[in-house]
């Protein structure tokens, strides 16, 4: 299990609470409960199976997910005339 810390310290040294999710997981009580948990970004990443694309990977759409069709309004139906008083 990760460090703990109270709202009260996280509040105080928001320093200290990065530098102790450097170590793993950081959780922040509320009223001694357990409230939040602090962690790295690519840790996040990792538990959520977040996979991040380049933007050339995204922009090819080579993966089956990514297959759509793309058909944009016309002009015509979005824009109005403009009424000045």
């Amino acid at each position: 299990m990760g460090r703990i810390m109270s709202s009260r310290e996280f509040n105080q040294n928001p320093s200290e609470a990065k530098r102790a999710a450097e170590d793993g997981p950081l959780i922040v009580t509320d009223r001694g409960e357990p409230a939040f948990v602090l962690l790295r970004y690519d840790a996040y990443r990792r538990l959520t199976g977040e996979r991040g694309l380049s933007l050339l990977e995204a922009l090819r759409q080579d993966e089956p997910e990514a297959d759509f069709d793309f058909a944009p309004a016309r002009i015509g139906d979005v824009a109005r005339a403009v009424e000045l008083e």
